[in-house]
């Protein structure tokens, strides 16, 4: 069984970002970039399943400029067999990566399409879901835990009421939750391994696949500063700040 693990470069999750002075967006030069953590996620649970016998590759994709092969190579240094690495200027739109991942899937075959949930850069949680409608694939989305045997997979999400257990017939897309597992560090030897390890490298105009952004943004601003939180003796005081102050009552 071949797994593919689509994995996004983003600013480090430990870094605060600055928006740029013309308020056009987010400055990334100079920052620090690493692999989405719900990504990652994915690639732990993949090379879980590789180590258990039940997946025999474990192949991961990343969109976007050259740099990415970095994120490829931390990937590889976990424990992914190979990468493919489709080359972008654009910043792509969900609906667009779940375009270019429908070709990849028809070029690699995977029986299982394990993701993050959503990015940390614009926590648009759609990619998944997009592709497997596309594909026509069965999909569990948020899953904290995955259970494969006799060609189905058996999962647990977190819902609102709990947990909900789900059995899905592969090929399925499936997008991770931040506790379905505790990714591993990668070690020195395997780092070094990883710089020796193919990174396929594709175009996205080859694969007919139109990049440009569907959206527009008009301007990028930091968020308020919060004021001073107040301390208050009792309920009907508080009570009354809101009416006098607040305004909300």
């Amino acid at each position: 069984m071949k797994i593919l693990v689509p994995v996004k470069r983003v600013v480090d999750f430990n870094i605060k970002p600055r928006v740029k002075s013309d308020g056009s967006g987010v400055e990334t030069a100079g920052l620090k970039m690493s692999m989405n953590p719900f990504d990652e996620i994915a690639v732990e649970e993949a090379v879980r399943l590789r180590e258990k016998g039940i997946a025999s590759e474990v192949v991961v994709v990343s969109i976007g400029v050259q740099q990415a092969q970095e994120t490829l190579r931390t990937a590889m240094a976990m424990g992914a067999d190979r990468a493919l690495l489709v080359l972008s200027e654009e910043s792509p739109e969900p609906l667009a990566v779940a375009k270019v991942l429908m070709k990849l899937v028809e070029k690699e075959q995977p029986h299982l399409v394990i993701l993050g949930k959503q990015a940390i850069d614009d926590d648009m949680n759609a990619t998944g879901q997009m592709l497997a409608g596309l594909l026509g694939w069965a999909q569990a989305t948020f899953v904290s835990k995955i259970e494969i045997a006799e060609n189905r997979a058996r999962v647990h999400r977190e819902i609102d009421g709990g947990l909900e257990e789900l059995s899905l017939k592969l090929p399925a897309v499936i997008t991770a939750d931040l506790r379905l597992n505790e990714p591993r560090y990668a070690t020195l030897p395997n780092i070094m391994k990883a710089k020796k390890k193919p990174i396929e490298t594709l175009n996205a105009a080859d694969l007919g696949v139109d990049m440009m952004p569907r959206l527009q943004i008009l301007s990028v601003a930091e968020p308020a500063n919060k004021k001073a939180c107040v301390l208050v003796e009792s309920v009907s005081e508080l009570v009354e700040k809101l009416r006098n102050e607040a305004k909300v009552l």
